[in-house]
């Protein structure tokens, strides 16, 4: 490849990441309604043209969020696991690190779990980014439990309703120790431990 081709790609890979985070920064100020290809075109300054040779659409744009979104949330898991003394603690700090991830970021939360995107779960195709934070939860359960990725989607699944539920202020926000405890002895099986903030 030719400096000037190289350059080229640099540029446009530029470009690229500028528009996912003038849209990101956009959503979490004013709502993913506020994230249209003209706001976007005025923020970077650059053409509507050229948002669409990068992106087809603002689904697509939303698709490009969620998956940094899933890379942020992946290392956010996995810092919060290896931190951990044991699996026990481990789970309850990524569970912990999950729902805090959800609260802090809320469009991008949106962006990766709740807007419409063409992102692919649990199949051939799923982005590693996506895997990675699912497996950071399946590493919390013994190797020897072959049905620790059940467990894990099933966890997920209850911290997601919780991080919803939450947002929408559909449940108060005072349980949620309350609620990390029922799920981790209850549904996960792990030991119960005293609450610590």
């Amino acid at each position: 490849m030719s400096a000037i081709s190289e350059r080229r790609e640099r540029d446009r890979a530029h470009r690229h990441q500028l528009i996912i985070t003038a849209a990101r920064e956009l959503a979490e100020t004013e709502g993913w309604e506020a994230v249209t290809t003209r706001r976007l075109a005025e923020r970077v300054e650059y053409s509507q043209p050229v948002l669409y040779s990068h992106f087809n659409g603002k689904e697509a744009i939303v698709s490009a969020v969620a998956l940094d979104g899933f890379s942020e949330l992946a290392a956010h898991l996995r810092r919060a696991r290896q931190a951990a003394p044991d699996l026990g603690e481990a789970l309850r700090a990524v569970c912990r690190a999950y729902l805090g991830f959800a609260t802090e970021r809320p469009a991008l939360y949106q962006a990766m779990f709740i807007l419409p995107t063409d992102l692919k779960f649990a199949s051939a195709e799923t982005p590693p980014p996506l895997r990675a934070g699912f497996d950071e939860f399946v590493s919390c359960f013994d190797p020897d439990n072959d049905r620790r990725e059940l467990f894990a989607e099933v966890l997920w699944s209850a911290l997601h309703g919780i991080a919803v539920l939450s947002e929408s202020g559909r449940i108060p926000p005072d349980g949620q120790e309350e609620r990390l405890d029922f799920l981790i002895t209850r549904i996960a099986g792990a030991p119960t431990k005293p609450a610590t903030p």
